[in-house]
């Protein structure tokens, strides 16, 4: 007879080290703000959007403050489902650290933003960008302390983190109970800029998980890219888990016109948008690639490229009432960050040259502006009939 082996339980908590308490604070920290600026609008929807539908003439009665709050929340869960998919993908190619610190800096800035808004469209842009940091984070800090904890300390890690949430929620209370009644709604969302500080902490002390390190070297051995999309579709257990993933969505009731949601979709047709979705992003991940280096150098280049880019996210979000204005400085966002992300310098220099572009849009319109503004007086005087 063998002799039997012998077992010893090992508290979760054993083993562990100040690095892991480290970012166990700062990964529930992450979800803690991440609720608190959830719920910050949650509680200042109603007096912000009746100021916001005033000031555009639009009667701020019950059932119009009513509507808008569900327009503007459905915009906030799009972005924190977009924010969720993007950043999971950006997670996997630039890291968890480095990602947290950036849907962190998304969510706090951006609700404090929302304090600023004139309009209720703005309001809603405004949430739609804090939702891409809510979903952003969510994944970023989840990966980041499964990865970080060892196998008999990763369950509870990860619930101690999510339980974190409701303090959050509670402290969304807290500070609109005593900021509210003062100073007002916007600086309710002034407030929510706070865990903005939390980047700091997150970028001095907390490193890339020693995982996803290895498999990034792994990825670079075997001449692949973290964050493929087409290995979801490739890998067999990712293919059925993807599969069972949409149906378990499907199965819920969308906010969705009418004639969408009775449309019937055939398991065919759905495999067809399925593959050609894979196909296109196939396409694109041959597309993106590094190359032309000594753009994306850390040194000086990455310097400019970084100042380039807050320009361009500048220009993103000046809150001017003329359609058509988001959209070259979002281009020259999206091809910037995808050039940065991906060092390729193919890709920045389409960023430079959409930025010029829009620099020379913003240009001729603030010129027309002016001159607009000059001429009126003169034209209105004109047309007045002579006494």
């Amino acid at each position: 007879m063998q002799p039997s082996e012998e077992v010893t339980a090992k508290r979760w908590y054993q083993g562990l080290t100040g690095y892991h308490w480290l970012v166990l604070f700062v990964a529930s920290c992450g979800w803690l703000f991440d609720t608190m600026d959830q719920w910050l609008y949650v509680l200042s929807r109603q007096p912000a959007l009746r100021e916001l539908l005033a000031r555009e003439g639009i009667a701020p009665t019950d059932a119009n403050v009513g509507y808008y709050s569900g327009i503007v929340q459905a915009i906030f869960i799009a972005g924190w489902a977009t924010g969720g998919f993007l950043f999971g993908i950006i997670g996997d190619r630039l890291g968890r650290t480095r990602t947290m610190a950036i849907t962190v800096l998304m969510y706090a800035g951006f609700t404090g933003l929302s304090g600023l808004s004139q309009t209720w469209e703005q309001f809603a842009v405004l949430r739609f960008l804090t939702g891409l940091g809510v979903g952003g984070e969510f994944a970023a800090g989840a990966s980041l302390v499964a990865e970080v904890f060892p196998s008999h300390a990763r369950a509870t890690a990860l619930g101690i983190m999510q339980a974190s949430s409701a303090l959050g929620n509670m402290l969304a209370g807290v500070i609109n109970l005593t900021v509210a009644p003062t100073w007002g709604w916007r600086w309710v969302f002034a407030v929510g800029v706070t865990p903005a500080l939390l980047v700091f902490v997150i970028r001095l002390f907390v490193r890339e998980p020693e995982r996803w390190e290895e498999a990034k070297e792994r990825a670079r051995m075997e001449k692949k890219q973290l964050g493929a999309l087409s290995e979801m579709w490739h890998t067999p257990l990712l293919r059925r888990n993807l599969l069972v993933g949409i149906g378990l969505a499907l199965d819920r009731i969308p906010w969705l016109p009418k004639f969408i949601l009775n449309a019937q979709l055939r398991s065919s047709t759905l495999r067809k948008i399925l593959e050609k979705t894979v196909w296109i992003f196939e396409k694109l991940e041959r597309l993106v690639h590094p190359r032309l280096l000594v753009l994306t150098h850390p040194g000086l280049p990455s310097r400019l490229n970084g100042i380039l880019l807050a320009l361009a996210g500048l220009l993103l979000i000046l809150p001017l009432p003329i359609p058509g204005t988001n959209s070259p400085p979002a281009w020259a966002t999206l091809l910037l960050a995808i050039g940065l992300i991906e060092r390729d310098g193919a890709f920045v220099i389409a960023g430079y040259l959409a930025l010029l572009a829009t620099l020379v849009f913003f240009g001729f319109l603030f010129v027309g502006m002016f001159w607009f503004g000059m001429n009126v007086g003169a034209w209105f005087a004109a047309s007045q009939p002579s006494g």
